[in-house]
């Protein structure tokens, strides 16, 4: 499928702006099975953005994250190109007022993501990569440099909540980097490491929305990335994925070293 980039930014963007920004902070919290956060506004984006989409593209069709499971699974066995659409990714700060959240938008074509979008309404940054055309961050290329820097002096973001226990608790104890965060906008938080604002990642259950457009753009800017079991991370699945990640190759093979992945022989 031809897709026209900044076209599609465009529209991310403008709806998001448009129809979510008047939201903030002023809708209801609901919680879903699972413990996460839902509100009115997750619902509202994934409808307009979803339907401006396929306006655009007909023929293509949509996967959204408030969907129902059965719902997602019949989109998952159908041929044909696919968008992956998580309408706020981090709701739980979008709900609270805290401005770290984000729209992510993923193209799915022939089993491979193509295309991505990862939009940050506030502070207006949109991500954006095409498979094999490089990444960008407000039309402006992102490609990573070696940092120059140790495993014990990165900024790492990492999550604990979802890691298994022994490993969390041994980051705890050991803290092989410099400092730590854990943002809460997945999406958001690989575009930043593939923009050099953080240099390692961890993250232990990330779904098919969360990680799929911002995988893409770690990986056109440069960045590495594998599951703990030294696995690709994206799969054509509702299975969840750890994430093992690094803004250069370097630190990316120390991490790696310091998680006990093997190395790949090749």
């Amino acid at each position: 499928m031809k897709i026209d980039l900044l076209q599609l930014q465009r529209l991310v963007t403008l709806t998001v702006q448009q129809e979510l920004m008047p939201l903030l902070n002023t809708v209801e919290r609901r919680y879903k099975a699972d413990g996460s956060v839902v509100t009115l506004a997750d619902q509202v984006i994934q409808q307009k953005l979803g339907e401006a989409v396929i306006q655009l593209y007909p023929g293509s069709r949509l996967l959204g994250e408030e969907m129902p499971l059965r719902e997602q699974q019949a989109m998952l066995a159908e041929e044909g190109p696919l968008w992956i659409l998580d309408p706020i990714d981090g709701t739980s700060n979008f709900a609270a007022g805290m401005p770290f959240f984000s729209i992510s938008l993923a193209l799915v074509e022939a089993g491979q993501v193509t295309h991505g979008i990862v939009y940050d309404p506030s502070l207006d940054e949109c991500f954006a990569a095409a498979k094999g055309q490089g990444a960008f961050c407000n039309q402006t290329p992102l490609r990573s440099e070696p940092s120059g820097l140790t495993l014990n002096q990165c900024l790492a973001i990492v999550d604990f909540k979802r890691l298994p226990a022994p490993l969390a608790q041994r980051l705890v104890q050991e803290k092989p980097y410099g400092s730590q965060r854990s943002l809460g906008s997945i999406a958001l938080e690989l575009c930043w490491l593939a923009a050099g604002r953080a240099h390692i990642y961890l993250h232990g259950k990330q779904h098919l929305w969360d990680y799929a457009a911002a995988q893409l753009i770690l990986k056109e800017a440069g960045g590495f990335a594998c599951t703990l079991q030294d696995d690709d991370v994206f799969i054509r699945d509702l299975q969840t994925r750890s994430t093992c990640a690094a803004c250069d190759e370097t630190l990316y093979a120390a991490w790696r070293d310091y998680l006990h992945i093997p190395r790949s022989e090749s």
